[in-house]
């Protein structure tokens, strides 16, 4: 079992916690009950576990609170899933992991262990230190081929940010400097709007890595991935750009990595190949005398377009955008990839996949200067051009709330009283972005309407009654300006305009009543404190930071820009000190209630669209093939033939040889140890207690290991991850409901989760 913790002491802010299904709970309580043959003395046992973890619990609310988020598992670079707590245990599971994560210093550290001494399991205080490792030099790299425009200090997560311009192609790079980080991350984003349907960006993207000029096989990444270290590999299509990123701790594997993907993004196999459009897009095939698409993305967009909830995005999307790039589909739209044809393809790489329309961006410990040199190889060979790709801006040009109604393949169940219909009220919030302080005040005001089960429009919405779960994903602020999605699925067709109704009345008595100051003061510290933790996981830091930069980067804003928040955290707390529920009245009604560029999508289930979108494919290639003559359906059989031809022959050894590998002189040796300190809670001999200092920006991490195994019995165990749930959203009797609990944690802490997790048992038993 694993309750897990996160404190800031003393502190008032983001990472919207996203509560799960309501359904989820029911289901696991029908598997608890069905589960579960309690005895007398299992129960007994039972009791004092619940027992003893809400003392835990309730001694911890008296020093601060706590905030149940679920357990992440501990990710080490061996990739273990067990936490170090665990791997210290001999015995066999099931063990219980109560966890969590204070954000202390000093006299606060010290209290908030001392509080965690008050069970009879037991933690000795420990002073636990947590500083930014500052950039060991702050000087930035000069390079003849490249000008330095200006270099920043992000004093928020302790990185020096070099600019620079390449003289010749005007190609902008990015070099972040993190001494303290060995996960390196390279990455390329080019600006790509698309112009109609057809998905270019999302066929490019996937064609670019099929081969290039200095890596001539057909799949260069599979045979680089054998010989790789890599952490992240992978690329994105937005529906504005296109990003490459790499990551890897080895510097010999992050540099091949890096010169791999350069050569593919700038000289491309598929520049000159029609086959690679045929393989990654689309192509004829004949099934007897049948003709048909296929393709890589051509299918995959075919699955995306049966989903409801893909269907939904992309139609609010659009409708919200009807003037600009955003008003067709990036990714593509299954009847109009087959009009794109070769020539358009190249010439969409010759115009977008230049350094002049490029992000490139370096981030890590390694040489900055050898990041230059490295670049330069490329980068050469290239001159200025003149490139427009910006972003149009769209007017909010809605005035009357608009309704859309679209279909989605649905089957004949779907379509019963009560059914599963789909409404959300979308809104597109300003023509120009937002000033830093009303960002993260739209962050903060983001969290009090969704971000917990008990804020004021998610409750509204669930306890309506009206559907099965809320959709739309509130803010998001990826695209050159921010949007709002909030509504239900699982809606019955009559309730349908009661929903858009519940949203906009909900928040028009948000605007005129506000919100309780516990609210306030829960979501802002939840909103801080997750800016300060900067946790992502096992995904590599460096990577959150670039994408994070390039929601103002490709925009021609700032980079750096994009993660600061100091300056603007003190500014908005300032304001509210003077009166929070005016500010946010002020949003709310200018952004949202008074704006009328809003758009209510309805998806509704429709038995037969499946079908006559299929009869209608097979009409049109119907059609197509009558008008062929036997000559050009010859011709479009020998193509796909030499298509699979060329799939299945294997590449040459001299193409192979071409990829870069990792040889034993470029690994270490030496093994990997991470410090810690271990001993003994006093008066527990049993007990033990591990100890690491790392650099966490103050935020203390606290897991408490139970062993189960004299606590339960087996067919218990499906009760565990109920009660994880419990802690969460039962309150404490007699002392917190369950929304004064959800205040409690999210003001005091950064997270509590809670969960089960089974060790094998070890030789000694």
């Amino acid at each position: 079992f694993c309750p897990r913790v996160r404190r800031r002491a003393g502190a008032l802010y983001l990472h919207r916690s996203c509560s799960r299904d309501s359904s989820n709970s029911s289901q696991e309580l029908h598997a608890a009950r069905g589960n579960a043959v309690a005895q007398q003395q299992s129960k007994e046992q039972m009791r004092w576990l619940l027992g003893s973890a809400f003392l835990l619990k309730m001694s911890l609310l008296a020093r601060g609170g706590l905030r149940v988020t679920g357990a992440r598992p501990v990710m080490s670079r061996q990739t273990s899933r067990m936490s170090s707590i665990a791997l210290t245990t001999k015995r066999a599971a099931p063990v219980a992991l109560l966890g969590g994560t204070f954000l202390a210093t000093g006299r606060e550290a010290l209290r908030g262990w001392r509080t965690l001494r008050r069970p009879r399991w037991g933690f000795k205080a420990q002073k636990m230190t947590s500083t930014l490792t500052p950039p060991s030099s702050t000087e930035a790299p000069q390079h003849e081929a490249f000008t330095l425009l200006k270099t920043e200090t992000l004093d928020e997560y302790g990185a020096t940010c070099h600019l620079y311009e390449h003289k010749k192609s005007k190609a902008q790079v990015l070099s972040v400097i993190k001494p303290d980080d060995d996960n390196k991350v390279f990455g390329v984003t080019f600006r790509t709007p698309p112009r109609d349907s057809t998905g270019l960006p999302h066929i490019l993207e996937h064609s670019v890595l099929c081969g290039s000029r200095q890596y001539p096989t057909k799949e260069p990444f599979v045979e680089l991935l054998k010989g790789s270290l890599q952490t992240f590999l992978n690329a994105f299509t937005y529906p504005d750009r296109t990003c490459y990123p790499v990551a890897s701790q080895n510097l010999e594997d992050f540099r091949n990595l890096a010169r791999v993907y350069l050569d593919a993004v700038f000289h491309p196999r598929a520049a000159q190949d029609p086959t690679v459009l045929e393989q990654e897009g689309w192509h004829y095939e004949l099934e007897g005398d049948k003709l048909t698409y296929s393709g890589v993305v051509y299918n995959e967009m075919k699955g995306v377009y049966s989903s409801p909830d893909s269907l939904m995005a992309r139609a609010s999307q659009q409708a919200l955008f009807p003037d600009n790039a955003y008003a067709v589909d990036s990714g593509g739209d299954p009847a109009a990839i087959p009009q794109l044809g070769f020539d358009q393809f190249r010439d969409f790489h010759g115009e977008f996949y230049h350094p002049g329309n490029a992000r490139v961006y370096f981030y890590g410990d390694d040489d900055p200067a050898a990041r230059l040199d490295l670049l330069e190889e490329y980068l050469s060979e290239f001159s200025e051009r003149d490139i427009s790709t910006q972003i149009k801006t769209q007017k909010l040009t809605i005035k009357e709330p608009k309704h859309v109604k679209l279909g989605f393949p649905a089957s004949s169940s779907d379509d019963e009283e009560g059914g599963q219909h789909m409404v959300s009220v979308n809104w597109l919030l300003t023509e120009t972005p937002p000033s830093p302080k009303d960002e993260l005040g739209l962050a903060v005001l983001d969290h009090l309407l969704l971000g917990t089960s008990t804020s004021r429009l998610r409750k509204a919405l669930t306890d309506s009654g009206l559907g099965e779960s809320v959709v739309g994903g509130g803010l998001s602020d990826e695209l050159v300006q921010p949007t709002y999605s909030v509504g239900l699925k699982g809606v019955a067709k009559d309730d349908v305009p009661k929903v858009e109704a519940l949203v906009v009345d909900t928040l028009s008595t948000l605007a005129s009543e506000g919100f309780a100051a516990d609210d306030l003061e829960a979501s802002l510290n939840t909103i801080e404190f997750s800016l300060r933790e900067f946790n992502t996981g096992s995904f590599p830091k460096g990577l959150s930071f670039m994408l994070g930069m390039m929601r103002n980067w490709i925009y021609e804003r700032d980079p750096v820009d994009a993660l600061r928040f100091e300056q603007p955290l003190a500014d908005l707390k300032k304001e509210l000190s003077v009166d929070a529920n005016a500010y946010f009245a002020r949003l709310l009604k200018t952004l949202l209630v008074d704006n009328t560029h809003r758009v209510t999508i309805e998806m509704t289930p429709d038995e037969g669209l499946e079908e006559s979108q299929k009869q209608e494919e097979a009409s049109r290639l119907a059609a197509l093939r009558d008008e062929m003559s036997p000559d050009q359906l010859d011709a479009v059989a020998k193509k796909a033939a030499r298509l699979k031809e060329i799939q299945s022959t294997p590449d040459s050894p001299e193409a192979l040889a071409t990829i870069p590998s990792l040889g034993l002189k470029d690994l270490s040796s030496e093994p990997q140890t991470l410090p810690r300190d271990e001993s003994t809670v006093a008066g527990y001999d049993n007990t033990v207690l591990l100890t690491r200092e790392l650099p966490t920006a103050g935020i203390i991490y606290a897991d408490v290991a139970l062993d189960l195994r004299g606590a339960l019995d087996p067919e218990d165990l499906p009760l565990v991850p109920l009660f994880g749930r419990m802690m969460q959203e039962t309150g404490i009797k007699g002392k917190l409901d369950p929304t004064q609990l959800q205040r409690q944690l999210g003001a005091k802490t950064g997270g509590v989760g809670g969960g089960g997790l089974c060790t094998p048992r070890g030789p000694e038993g």
